[in-house]
C-alpha cells in the first residue's frame, strides 16, 4: 500500500521543503492543482529537483480535461512521474493520456471526482489501461461531511487491472479505517501538510497503513 502526500496551499519552495521533511515515509509527493495554477509546471520541476530520495515519485495534479496527450507530455517534460486526468473527460482524452504517459515510462491516475455512475465509469477506465483510478471526495463535499469510504468499496469491487487510490479528508487519526479497505494508494493532504509536525504525521500514517 502506497502513501501520497498532496501539497496544495504552499508555494513551490515551501512544497519542496515539506516534501523533503516527509520523504522517508511517503511514496509519492503531489504538486496540487492550486500550486500548478499559481506557479505553473516549473513547480513540478522544482519538487523533482529537490526531493533527494529517488524512490519518491512526483505527481502533477493537472486534472486534465482535454488536449490530454499534449498536457501529459508537458508535465513529463517538467519531471512528473505520475499525471492526473479527470474521469469525466472524454474516452479519447483518457486513452490519449494513457498512451502518452506510457510512451515516456510514466503513470496516469484517473480522478473520479464528480463522476456520477462510479462503478460503470471505473470499469470503463480500467479497460483503458489507467495505472491508478482514484476515488476522491472533493473539498466542497468534505465540507458537507462526506467521506470517500463507501465510494472506495464500490469502485474496488469492479476494478481488475488498475491500482485503486483514495483521497478526501484523510488524516492520521482516520487513516486506519481507510487502510482496512485495502486500497493500493492512500492520498493524504492537510492531515500531513497542516500538522504541527508534518514528519511525525507522515510517520503515523505510514505506521497505520503498515498495520
Amino acid at each position: 500500500m502506497e502513501l501520497q502526500l498532496a501539497i496544495d496551499l504552499l508555494n513551490k519552495e515551501e512544497a519542496a521543503k515539506l516534501a523533503e521533511q516527509v520523504a522517508d515515509y511517503v511514496d509519492i509527493v503531489e504538486i496540487g492543482t492550486p500550486i500548478v495554477i499559481n506557479e505553473g509546471l516549473p513547480a513540478v520541476q522544482h519538487l523533482k529537483d529537490n526531493v533527494k530520495d529517488e524512490e519518491v515519485k512526483v505527481l502533477a495534479d493537472l486534472k486534465i480535461m482535454d488536449a490530454a496527450d499534449y498536457e501529459v507530455s508537458q508535465a513529463v517534460k517538467f519531471g512528473a512521474d505520475v499525471v492526473t486526468i479527470l474521469g469525466v473527460a472524454e474516452d479519447a482524452s483518457i486513452k490519449n493520456a494513457v498512451a502518452e504517459s506510457h510512451k515516456h515510462g510514466k503513470e496516469l491516475l484517473v480522478d473520479l471526482i464528480a463522476v456520477q455512475d462510479l462503478e460503470q465509469r471505473a470499469k470503463e477506465i480500467d479497460e483503458m489501461g489507467a495505472d491508478y483510478i482514484a476515488v476522491h471526495t472533493g473539498y466542497d463535499l468534505q465540507a458537507e461531511g462526506q467521506s470517500p469510504l463507501e465510494s472506495l468499496r464500490r469502485v474496488k469491487s469492479v476494478i481488475n487491472n488498475a491500482k485503486v487510490a483514495v483521497a478526501g479528508g484523510i488524516k492520521p487519526d482516520t487513516i486506519k479505517e481507510v487502510a482496512a479497505e485495502n486500497p493500493d494508494l492512500i492520498i493524504v493532504g492537510g492531515g500531513i501538510a497542516n500538522a504541527d509536525d508534518p514528519r511525525e504525521a507522515a510517520k503515523q500514517c505510514r505506521e497505520a497503513i503498515e498495520g
